[in-house]
C-alpha cells in the first residue's frame, strides 16, 4: 500500500481561529476529516486550516482523526457545555526544546520575569509600568484597573455588573454577564493555547499567573482581552437573550472577530515581543547534546509554522 505523502501545514497566522463540535463521532473517512451525526450524514472539516477545534459533550473521535489532527498541526481541547470548561488538549506537535528552555529560564530569573510582566503590562494599557514595582505589587495594580475597566465597558453597554464571577464547578450560578464573560474567554483561551503551542513555547510556564496549566494562555489572553471579547460579553448580555442562545452568541460572535481581526497573526509576534523584554538570549544546545534521531525537515515558515 502506497504511503500518503507529509502533509505540509499552513502558517498558524494563515488559519481559521477555531471550531465547535458537539453531538458527532469524528474520523477519517475517505481520506477526509469528518464529523458523522447521529444520522450518518458526514459534514467535511478542513482540519489542516483550523487552528482549534473544541470538542464539546456528546463528541467522540477515533485515532486515526486524533492523528490526522496531530500530523497537520491542529489544536484538540476538550471542553464542557458551551466551551466553559477546559478539561484536556492535545499537544499537536511542533514544540521545539530550545524555546522551551527560554521561557523555563526567563521565569526563573527574578529580573527577567520582571521586565517581560513589565512588557506585558505596558501592551496590554498602552502606558510603561510604574517605576520600582515588584511582580505582586503589578499584579495588584493591574487588578485595580481591569476591575475599572470591567465597570467602565458594563455601563457603556448598559449592563447591570457588579463582579467577575466564575465557579468552574457550578457556573450555572452566574449571572448572564458572566455566563457571556465565560464563553467569550474561553473561546479566547483556545486560540491562545494554539499559538503558543504552535510558536514552541509551554502553556504551563506563565510570569503573571504561575501555578496553572494554562498559565501562560491567561497571560496573553489577558493582553487582547479587553479588545475582543470583553466587549463582545457585554454586548450580547445587554440584548438579554436566553442563556443557552446567548452561549452560542457569543461563540459565533467571537470567531468572526477573531476572523475580522486576524488575532492568530498578532498573537506569535507579540509572545515574542514580550519575552524578548527578558533581556536573555534563545539558549544554544549544549556541545555534547544528542541530536533527534528523525531531525525536523528546515522549513521557510516562521516560528508558528508546525513541523
Amino acid at each position: 500500500m502506497a504511503l500518503l505523502p507529509a502533509p505540509k501545514p499552513l502558517m498558524i497566522k494563515d488559519r481559521t481561529s477555531l471550531v465547535f463540535i458537539e453531538k458527532g463521532q469524528l474520523d477519517v473517512i475517505d481520506g477526509a476529516f469528518v464529523v458523522v451525526d447521529a444520522t450518518g450524514i458526514r459534514t467535511q472539516i478542513p482540519v489542516g486550516s483550523v487552528a482549534c477545534i473544541m470538542l464539546e459533550p456528546g463528541t467522540r473521535i477515533s485515532h486515526a482523526a486524533v492523528g490526522l489532527a496531530a500530523r497537520v498541526g491542529t489544536l484538540l481541547i476538550w471542553v464542557g457545555e458551551a466551551g466553559v470548561r477546559l478539561y484536556a488538549s492535545g499537544q499537536p506537535g511542533g514544540a521545539r526544546s530550545d524555546r522551551l528552555l527560554y521561557q523555563a529560564k526567563l521565569a526563573l530569573d527574578e529580573q527577567g520575569r520582571l521586565k517581560v510582566v513589565r512588557k506585558m503590562y505596558e501592551l496590554r494599557f498602552g502606558e510603561p509600568a510604574p517605576e520600582r514595582r515588584s511582580v505582586d505589587q503589578l499584579k495588584g495594580v493591574e487588578g485595580a484597573r481591569v476591575r475599572k475597566m470591567y465597570q467602565l465597558l458594563a455601563k457603556q453597554y448598559g449592563v447591570t455588573w457588579t463582579r467577575r464571577d466564575y465557579d468552574p464547578e457550578s457556573w450555572e450560578a452566574s449571572d448572564l454577564p458572566n455566563r457571556c464573560m465565560s464563553v467569550a474567554t474561553h473561546c479566547l483561551y483556545g486560540v491562545c493555547e494554539a499559538a503558543i503551542l504552535a510558536a514552541g513555547y509551554a502553556p504551563a510556564i506563565g510570569f503573571i499567573h504561575t501555578g496553572k496549566p494554562l498559565s501562560f494562555v491567561y497571560d496573553i489572553a489577558d493582553i487582547f482581552k479587553f479588545d475582543t471579547v470583553v466587549p463582545i460579553a457585554f454586548k450580547i448580555a445587554a440584548q438579554n437573550p436566553e442563556a443557552r442562545e446567548a452561549e452560542r452568541k457569543v461563540r459565533l460572535a467571537c470567531r468572526d472577530s477573531f476572523r475580522q481581526t486576524k488575532i492568530l497573526k498578532r498573537i506569535i509576534p507579540i509572545i515574542e515581543q514580550i519575552l524578548a523584554a527578558g533581556g536573555i538570549e534563545i539558549p544554544k544546545d549544549h556541545e555534547d547534546a544528542v541530536q533527534p534521531a528523525i531531525p525536523n525537515v528546515e522549513g521557510i515558515g516562521d516560528a508558528g509554522h508546525r513541523n
